[in-house]
């Protein structure tokens, strides 16, 4: 009895989800999780012990019971959640509940949610290209396999459009499972999703976890890491491929602040927590391929005020293979997806890892569009007739490039009434090649906007004639 009695401790502060417990024995360590003697439990992780007997801890799900005097057992390790290939199909939170009315799960085992990210001497680059079905990030940002992509933009350019369009895409063709995470995720974007998911066919193979917007900061702060335990299950335990799929990056980064703050630390450059490099890296260290399985994974990053220099961005920047940049430029002009193809960047994209001819064509569309960025100026002032005759034809060129790079989604069918359109990377280097050959110099360039590959302009001419 006097065993037990000295893991109990009892509240002795409360203030803004962070709790001060005192203990007569000794102290819990850090980020062990506590639970209140209640029914329901109130958890409690430890963040830092700031004197002698006491533990100060942030209440992961806050409720009426909590009060000061309040009795809190020390379980003795972290929070941990299920694993196993009974969490298929499934939707979580982090403390590994269901939440999707299906029957709960029993027995299963489980590992805590803090881990070691794999040794350098055990990884593995796998090096191969992952293809999404989008024309844009196949041809210009392609995607590594076993890699880690960020979509980057402000509010409403259509990141959260991009990534369901890719889970679309890829977790029906993919040979693994997918898990996907949602880090501050609106309950309407995750019922959404969810219902999706289920009616494409594709849960059998995936696993959702969510930390809502509506919880408290230490949740959405930790489901990320909940997130990873299950995939490492998969990757090492049954040796399967991983797709984890993340929206939002920024919505980690923003509840490590919140976090930072309830602890009383003294905030770094633009606000954000003087801890943001290393907690961020603590969670992409974790995302890596080894000999038993890769995981590769895609995360949507939120850009405050469209602020590429803003240190949430610019820390996610340097854990990336590719970096696929959506503008709001693009975006107001109805170009969608709204991918800045001068801004985007993958490793990829290289003689070695690529063929020659996708390396010589995506650079090709590239300069072509950076010599029209360059022009605009002075098309603006002078009008295009002003132009040279070479100049005039880059123009073209550029503009049936950008429209072509245009693409009606799966995702947004219902919105669009334009049906979705899977381009395989050979139709879409087809097609570069074709339009950058000059064939089509007689075309207008409205022609080439929201079509798949270039076939759809012969469909296109033969409409009226069938008509």
């Amino acid at each position: 009895m006097k065993d037990r009695d000295s893991h109990i401790g009892k509240i002795v502060r409360l203030g803004g989800g962070i709790a001060d417990i005192r203990f007569e024995g000794a102290l819990p360590a850090i980020s062990n999780r506590l639970v209140t003697l209640t029914d329901p439990e109130i958890v409690i992780e430890v963040a830092g012990l700031p004197g002698k007997g006491l533990a100060r801890g942030l209440v992961m799900n806050p409720s009426s019971d909590l009060r000061i005097g309040l009795a809190v057992r020390d379980t003795g390790s972290p929070i941990d959640v299920p694993v196993g290939e009974a969490v298929l199909g499934r939707m979580f939170n982090l403390f590994g509940e269901t939440i999707d009315d299906g029957p709960p799960l029993a027995d299963l085992p489980r590992r805590p949610i803090l881990r070691a990210p794999v040794p350098l001497s055990e990884r593995r680059v796998e090096g191969g290209v992952f293809e999404t079905g989008i024309k844009a990030i196949d041809l210009l940002s392609p995607l590594e396999q076993g890699g880690k992509a960020g979509l980057f933009g402000g509010a409403g350019v259509g990141k959260t459009v991009l990534i369901t369009e890719m889970i679309h895409n890829m977790v029906a063709e993919y040979d693994g499972v997918s898990l996907f995470c949602g880090i501050g995720e609106r309950s309407r974007e995750a019922e959404e999703l969810y219902r999706v998911m289920g009616e494409a066919g594709v849960m059998d193979n995936t696993v959702m976890m969510f930390g809502q917007m509506n919880e408290s900061p230490g949740v959405r702060f930790r489901v990320g890491h909940a997130a990873l335990t299950m995939a490492e299950y998969f990757r090492d335990d049954l040796r399967r491929n991983v797709l984890v799929l993340i929206d939002n990056i920024f919505r980690f980064v923003q509840a490590g602040s919140e976090v930072s703050g309830l602890l009383g630390r003294i905030p770094s450059r633009v606000g954000y927590q003087p801890t943001l490099g290393t907690e961020l890296a603590d969670l992409e260290e974790r995302i890596c391929s080894t000999d038993r399985g890769t995981m590769t994974s895609i995360q949507a990053v939120y850009v405050p005020a469209d602020d590429f220099t803003d240190p949430a961005a610019t820390h996610t920047f340097a854990h990336l293979s590719a970096s696929i940049v959506l503008s709001r430029k693009k975006a107001s002009e109805g170009l969608y997806p709204a991918i800045d193809p001068l801004r985007s960047y993958s490793r990829m994209l290289t003689p070695v890892t690529v063929s020659p001819r996708h390396y010589r064509i995506a650079r090709a569309v590239r300069t072509t569009l950076a010599e029209y960025e360059d022009l605009k100026d002075i098309i603006a002032m002078l009008g295009f007739e002003e132009l040279s005759e070479h100049d005039r034809a880059t123009v073209r060129q550029a503009r049936q490039l950008e429209r072509f790079l245009t693409q009606p989604f799966f995702s947004t069918e219902a919105m669009t009434g334009n049906p979705g359109r899977f381009v395989t990377l050979e139709e879409t280097l087809e097609s570069c090649e074709q339009i950058l050959s000059g064939k089509f110099t007689d075309r207008d360039e409205g022609d080439f906007y929201m079509i798949g590959s270039i076939t759809d302009l012969a469909a296109q001419a033969e409409a009226p004639d069938a008509a």
